[in-house]
């Protein structure tokens, strides 16, 4: 999958949102841990470590959306520290286990947050590319819903969210 025209319209989502918002300090850390929240909202929806329930997990389109608000701080990051150059999706983890999967995401991302290189970030993708195949999420569903959710992030600014 190509990530020129995700980073793109993120950058421009980004800047006007720091624009309106008055932002002129580094807030690098603050979508960092926005990141890791909406990867646990994500892990949420799946229902995956919740073996006391017996209710399933969210319809897919729910799941869909917690993932691709990921994305957007997962993107937002790249562009914070120019790794914004990444043209294609790195090659997925594989792991069998939801749960562990997300372990891991969230360990890259800790990582990365600490450390952040462009091998760090590129992990991230790559763990969160397992994730979206675990999902059943093919590209075209990723950037289908990244472009609705981007549309609503500019009305959410506009209303005074």
């Amino acid at each position: 999958m190509q990530l020129q025209p995700l980073f793109t319209m993120q950058k421009t989502l980004d800047t006007y949102i720091q624009t309106e918002k008055n932002i002129s300090n580094d807030v690098f850390l603050e979508k960092g841990l926005a990141l890791l929240v909406e990867l646990a909202e994500l892990a949420n929806e799946t229902r995956c470590f919740k073996f006391w329930s017996e209710k399933g997990p969210s319809e897919k389109e729910v799941i869909l959306e917690e993932y691709v608000d990921s994305i957007h701080f997962l993107l937002s990051l790249g562009i914070e520290m120019n790794f914004n150059t990444l043209e294609k999706w790195p090659k997925s983890h594989k792991e069998e286990s939801l749960t562990l999967l997300f372990l891991h995401t969230q360990s890259s991302i800790n990582q990365f947050l600490l450390e952040p290189t462009m091998n760090q970030y590129m992990d991230i993708w790559s763990w969160y590319g397992a994730l979206a195949e675990k999902l059943g999420f093919i590209h075209e569903d990723v950037v289908q819903a990244y472009n609705a959710k981007n549309e609503k992030n500019y009305e959410r600014q506009r209303s005074g969210y």
